[in-house]
C-alpha cells in the first residue's frame, strides 16, 4: 500500500521504517528540512537499536522516503498516520496544535479515499475532532476514516515492540474500516482489538498510568524497606511471583522519565479535574516520582554533609539506557540540585551528551569516557542503568575515585559483588554498604 507516516519523531520513524519492512510504499513527511535532509542521507536524528539500518535497507530498496511536501505526502495515500507531538502545556494538558496543523494539511492534499490512523497520544474526543476538521475541508466528494491506534513503542525496544508487540488497538465506530485494519496488521501476527474511539484513546493513557503507577508504588516500598532493613529486590522479586501482579515494572529506583509516562501521567490527571473528577491516585504517583529523582541528593549529603566544591560523577543522562533522549530524566533533575549545591558535576553518557547539552548548555562537564569523569570524584551517582556502567568493574572506582562513594539509583550492582570492595554504596531500598 502507500503509507504516509506524518511526523520523523520517534513514533514516526519506527512505524515509518517497520512497515517499509512490511513491503508498505512509505513516505514520511516532517515540516523539519534538516532532519528530512539527515534521513535522506540515510542517518537517523534520533537513536535507536536497529532503526538507522532499517532506514538505510528501506531507502535503498525504494520502499521509503521522506520529504517536507506535503502534496508528494498525501495526494496519493491510501492510508495516513499521524505521529506528530502532543507536548505538554503548563497545566498539564496536552498541546494538540501539531494535530490541529496536520488534519488541516491532510484535508487540503488528499486526492482520494483515505483511512487516517492516529498513532498520537491524544486526548479523549481528539479522534472525533480530527474527524471534524478533515470532513470541513476536505473536497466533499472524498472519504476519509479517522481511526484511533494508539502505540505501545518502547524507547530503546521500538522495532521489537513493533513487530512483536502484546496487542493492536483499533477505535472505529466503522465495521468495514476496523476489518480493513484488521487485515492490514494481519502478517504482524498480533493480537487485535477492536472497539471504539474515545475507548481506544483512553486505553493509552490508562497503560502508560497503570505503569508509572506500578513504579511508584515500589518505590513508596523502596523507602520502607530502607527505613526497615529489608531488601525491596527480595521483596519485588516475591510479590511479582503472584499472577495477578507479575514481575515487570517493579524494579526500584529514581522514578520514570521519558517523552510519554510523565507527560500521559499528568495528562489524565489533569483531565480528571477537567470533568470534575479528580484522580488523587494519579498525583500521588506523580508527587512520588518528583521525590524519588532528588533522591540521591538527600543520600549524598547525608554521607558527605556538604557536597560544595566537590566533584561528582554523575553517571547517566538519558532517561533509560538504549536511548538519547533526556526528556524528563532524573538525571537533568540531579544536575540541577547539584548545582545548587555547589557541585562540580562531570556527566558521562555513551549517546545522549549532545542532547543533554542543548539543555544543560556548558554549565557542566561532559565525557563519554566513564573512566575520565570518574577521575578525582569524591562522589559518583548513577542516574542510568546503562550497560557499559552496569559492568564496569568495581574496581575502577577505587582506581579513580578520589573517595569511592557510590550512590547508585538504579541498583546496577549486586550487594555481593559490591561487599567484595572498600566502596561505600548507597542504592534504592537495599540494605547500605559501608567501608
Amino acid at each position: 500500500m502507500k503509507v504516509t507516516v506524518a511526523g520523523a519523531g520517534y513514533v514516526g520513524l519506527v512505524t515509518s521504517a517497520c512497515l517499509a519492512e512490511l513491503g508498505h510504499e512509505v513516505t514520511c513527511i516532517d515540516i523539519q528540512k534538516e532532519k528530512i535532509d539527515m534521513l535522506q542521507c540515510g542517518r537517523s536524528p534520533i537513536y535507536e537499536p536497529g532503526l538507522e539500518s532499517l532506514i538505510v535497507k528501506n531507502l535503498h530498496n525504494k520502499q521509503l522516503n521522506f520529504t517536507i511536501n506535503p502534496y508528494d505526502a498525501y495526494s496519493k495515500a491510501e492510508l495516513i498516520f499521524i505521529a506528530v507531538g502532543t507536548p505538554e502545556q503548563h497545566d498539564g494538558s496536552a498541546d494538540l496544535k501539531y494535530i490541529h496543523v496536520v488534519a488541516h494539511t491532510i484535508a487540503h492534499y488528499i486526492e482520494q479515499d483515505v483511512i487516517v490512523c492516529t498513532k498520537s497520544t491524544v486526548p479523549v474526543g481528539t479522534n472525533e475532532l480530527i474527524q471534524q476538521i478533515i470532513d470541513s475541508r476536505k473536497p466533499p466528494n472524498l472519504q476519509a476514516e479517522v481511526v484511533a491506534n494508539p502505540e505501545f513503542l518502547r524507547e530503546g525496544t521500538g522495532i521489537i515492540d513493533f513487530f512483536h508487540g502484546d496487542r493492536i488497538v483499533i477505535g472505529t465506530s466503522d465495521p468495514k474500516v476496523a476489518a480493513f485494519m484488521e487485515q492490514f496488521y494481519q502478517p504482524l501476527q498480533i493480537p487485535i482489538y477492536k472497539t471504539d474511539i474515545r475507548s481506544a484513546e483512553i486505553i493509552k493513557y490508562a497503560s502508560n498510568a497503570f505503569l508509572a503507577t506500578k513504579i511508584s508504588f515500589i518505590n513508596e516500598m523502596a523507602c520502607i524497606c530502607e527505613n526497615v532493613g529489608a531488601n525491596i529486590e527480595e521483596v519485588a522479586y516475591g510479590i511479582g511471583l503472584d499472577k495477578r501482579i507479575g514481575p515487570h515494572f517493579l524494579k526500584a529506583g529514581i522514578g520514570y522519565g521519558g517523552a510519554c509516562f510523565p507527560k500521559d501521567t499528568k495528562a489524565l490527571a489533569q483531565l480528571g479535574w477537567h470533568l470534575k473528577q479528580p484522580l488523587p491516585l494519579l498525583d500521588a504517583v506523580i508527587q512520588v516520582n518528583n521525590r524519588q529523582q532528588s533522591l540521591p541528593i538527600v543520600k549524598a549529603k547525608e554521607l558527605t554533609g556538604s557536597l560544595k566544591g566537590k566533584k561528582v560523577a554523575l553517571l547517566g543522562l538519558a532517561f533509560k539506557a538504549d536511548t538519547d533522549d533526556v526528556r524528563e530524566s532524573a538525571a537533568l533533575t540531579l544536575v540541577n540540585e547539584l548545582s545548587v549545591e555547589g557541585a562540580d558535576i562531570c556527566a558521562y553518557d555513551p549517546i545522549a551528551i549532545p542532547n543533554a547539552q542543548r539543555i544543560l548548555g556548558d554549565t557542566i562537564t561532559y565525557s563519554q569516557d566513564i573512566r575520565k569523569a570518574l577521575t578525582d570524584a569524591e562522589l559518583a551517582i548513577i542516574a542510568t542503568e546503562w550497560e557499559q556502567i552496569r559492568h564496569l568493574p568495581l574496581e575502577v572506582y577505587l582506581t579513580h575515585m578520589k573517595k569511592p562513594i557510590v550512590i547508585d539509583g538504579r541498583n546496577c550492582y549486586s550487594l555481593q559483588a559490591v561487599q567484595q570492595y572498600p566502596i561505600t554504596y548507597r542504592s534504592v531500598g537495599r540494605p547500605d554498604i559501608t567501608m
